[in-house]
């Protein structure tokens, strides 16, 4: 159980957001997390309209400054812009659209899914990447994990830091697992929203 883990831990844990998945409503579930202590939370509600996304963020970013987590906005650059908030992640093809043009962050994540995205997203100006699906997730059926070897492979192609994500709990030795592969930790969405 997620609860039992060695709040140590979870210095090593980004929380990614689902608020579909969140098993109270949705600011209870997030103050829970803060009090954590992860490494960061990753505000990924990409199915909002920015404007919904906007208001959430502006709640979500209070709330994580009560607790001194840093808060990445995902996807939405102007959203991000308009509320001066210096930390985004974004998907590759923002990153690649967006090259040049992100002076105005100080920390920019990105998503990627081979040794060559890695290698072009540090290029672009990634201050740190997401790597994955390492384990099995229920959030890509069908589809085999990478595997350890694969982030192996991605921490020693890049210098900026590297967070596995993909079917990864707290609590297993999961994240001792990816941290012995180079990374810097692991991504957590579904347990982060139930705990």
């Amino acid at each position: 159980m997620i609860m039992s883990t060695c709040k140590e831990e979870y210095r090593n844990i980004i929380a990614v957001t689902n608020r579909k998945l969140s098993s109270r409503p949705f600011l209870e579930q997030m103050e829970r997390v803060c009090r954590l202590q992860p490494k960061a939370v990753i505000l990924r509600e990409k199915d909002l309209q920015e404007e919904m996304y906007e208001e959430l963020a502006v709640k979500v970013i209070e709330l994580c400054k009560q607790y001194q987590v840093p808060c990445m906005l995902h996807t939405y650059l102007e959203t991000a812009r308009k509320l001066q908030h210096p930390y985004i992640h974004l998907p590759l093809f923002l990153l690649r659209e967006n090259s040049g043009k992100l002076n105005d962050f100080v920390e920019i994540g990105c998503s990627i899914h081979s040794v060559e995205e890695a290698e072009e997203a540090q290029k672009l100006g990634a201050t740190y990447l997401t790597a994955g699906h390492i384990y099995t997730t229920d959030c890509k059926k069908g589809l085999p994990p990478r595997g350890t070897d694969f982030l192996k492979e991605v921490c020693s192609a890049v210098t900026i830091p590297v967070y596995a994500i993909g079917g990864i709990h707290a609590g297993t030795g999961q994240i001792q697992e990816v941290i012995k592969c180079g990374a810097s930790g692991g991504c957590i969405m579904s347990e982060m929203m139930r705990i």
